[in-house]
C-alpha cells in the first residue's frame, strides 16, 4: 500500500507550481488525471528540448500522471471536465486569474455539488487587491518578494537559478491537501485551498524580513557568504580552488583557530571576538584564513576540516551532483519510463520505510485521453462529431 493509494486528483495545470504539487501526491500514489491542451499539451513541454527530446523541467515534474487532452472553449471539454472532477477527491487548477471561474471550475460551483472535494487553486498574488490580475512569473516574484534585493553580490542583485517563487508555492499546495484530507477525514468536509506564489516566498523570507524590520536595515548582498554569520562561505586554498565552510557558535570558533588556523591566539583577537564582531571585520577575517589555507590543497583543507568537526563542503556543478557519492551510496536513484525510454530520477526525498515511490512514466500529450474518457461514461470529442 502506498499512502495515498485510493485518491484522485484532476489538475488543470500549466508550467512548475501545480505539476510539482501533483507530482508529489502522485509519488505517494495518488492517480492523478493531467488536463492538457489538445495536440500542444502543458506548454512546459515546449521549454527545451534536452531530455532527449523533452523538456527537462517536464520530466521533473510529471511523472506518474494520466494525460487527458480536452478543449475546455468547447462544450464537449466543459462537460467532460466537469465529470472528471465529480469523481475526484483533489482539484488543483493554476490557469490565469478569473480562467477557472470562466470555465465554471471555481470552488464555489464545485463544492456547491460536491463539498467533499478539496479545491486548490495557485496564482502569483491571490484574489482581490491590486496585484489579483497582475502576472506573475517565477524572477518577477522573486523580485516583488525582495528576493532578488539581497541575492547576488554587493555590485548586482541576482535571482534564483531555480524556480523557487513556484517551488515554494507548490510545496504549500501539497502540504495542503495533506491536510485538508486529514481535516476531511475527521469532519466529512472538503477545502478550499488558495495559495499565492508571493505570499509562499514572502514565508520563506521570513529572516530577512525580520532583520530588515527589527534590525533598520535589509541584510546585504554577500554573494556566497553570509550576511550574518562569519566565517561562513568560501575561501580560497593554496591550489587556487575553494573550501566553503560554515561556523555556528564559539566553541566551533576556538576548534577552529586552535586545530584548523594553528593559532589560537586569533580566537582572543578584538576584532574576531563573537560572531557579530566577525561580521564587521570579515574582510579581515578572511585574509587571516586564506593565509593559513594558502600552504594546502582545497581537498586537504576539507580533509582537515572534517576531522575538527566543522562544516564544510566541496563547490559541486550538475555533472557532480550526478556522480555525487552519496546519493549513490544510498541508492536515491531510480529508473523511470518516458516517451523517449528510460529516464534516471532522484527518489522523492520523504522517504517511507518499507514502502517505494510510485515514479511511473512520464506521459505522453493525451496518451490516456480515450482510456480515462470511456472509464468515466463520456464519449470522445470524435465520437461527437457530426457525419
Amino acid at each position: 500500500m502506498n499512502p495515498l493509494d485510493g485518491l484522485t486528483v484532476v489538475s488543470l495545470e500549466q508550467a512548475v507550481a501545480a505539476p510539482f504539487a501533483t507530482r508529489q501526491l502522485a509519488d505517494l500514489g495518488a492517480r492523478v488525471i493531467k488536463v492538457e491542451r489538445p495536440d500542444v499539451g502543458d506548454f512546459a513541454r515546449g521549454y527545451d528540448e534536452t531530455v532527449r527530446g523533452m523538456a527537462s523541467h517536464f520530466v521533473w515534474l510529471n511523472r506518474s500522471k494520466e494525460s487527458v487532452c480536452l478543449d475546455l472553449k468547447s462544450e464537449h471539454g466543459k462537460d467532460s471536465i466537469q465529470t472528471l472532477v465529480r469523481n475526484a477527491d483533489v482539484f488543483v487548477q493554476n490557469l490565469a486569474p478569473g480562467a477557472a471561474e470562466r470555465l465554471g471550475l471555481g470552488s464555489d460551483e464545485l463544492r456547491r455539488v460536491k463539498p467533499e472535494l478539496i479545491h486548490v487553486s495557485i496564482s502569483g498574488y491571490g484574489p482581490g487587491g491590486p496585484y489579483s490580475t497582475k502576472k506573475a512569473y517565477d524572477l518577477l516574484v522573486q523580485c516583488e518578494a525582495g528576493l532578488v534585493s539581497i541575492t547576488g553580490t554587493p555590485d548586482e542583485p541576482s535571482k534564483v537559478g531555480i524556480s523557487i517563487a513556484d517551488i515554494a508555492s507548490g510545496m504549500f499546495a501539497y502540504s495542503g491537501v495533506l491536510t485538508a484530507l486529514i481535516q476531511r477525514d475527521r469532519t466529512g468536509e472538503g477545502a478550499t485551498i488558495e495559495i499565492s506564489m508571493l505570499e509562499a516566498l514572502s514565508e520563506w523570507m521570513g529572516y530577512p524580513l525580520n532583520y530588515a524590520m527589527y534590525g533598520g536595515t535589509a541584510p546585504q548582498r554577500t554573494g556566497a557568504r553570509h550576511a550574518s554569520i562569519a566565517p561562513y562561505g568560501p575561501f580560497r586554498c593554496g591550489d587556487g580552488n575553494q573550501v566553503f565552510l560554515g561556523l555556528q557558535n564559539e566553541r566551533e570558533w576556538a576548534t577552529f583557530c586552535a586545530e584548523i588556523l594553528d593559532d589560537p591566539a586569533i580566537a582572543a583577537d578584538p576584532r574576531f571576538l563573537r560572531n557579530s564582531l566577525r561580521v564587521s571585520h570579515s574582510r579581515e577575517l578572511q585574509a587571516e584564513i586564506e593565509r593559513a589555507f594558502s600552504a594546502w590543497s582545497a581537498e586537504t583543507v576539507a580533509k582537515r576540516l572534517e576531522a575538527a568537526g566543522i562544516a564544510n563542503a566541496i563547490l559541486r556543478d550538475m555533472h557532480d551532483l550526478a556522480e555525487h557519492p552519496q546519493l549513490e551510496a544510498r541508492g536515491r536513484w531510480f529508473d523511470y519510463e518516458s516517451p523517449v525510454g528510460s529516464l534516471r530520477a532522484l527518489v522523492p526525498p520523504a522517504t517511507f520505510v518499507g514502502m517505494k515511490p510510485v515514479m511511473g512514466p512520464v506521459p505522453g500529450v493525451g496518451e490516456h485521453t480515450e482510456a480515462v474518457l470511456t472509464e468515466f461514461g463520456i464519449a470522445s470529442a470524435a465520437a461527437e462529431l457530426p457525419n
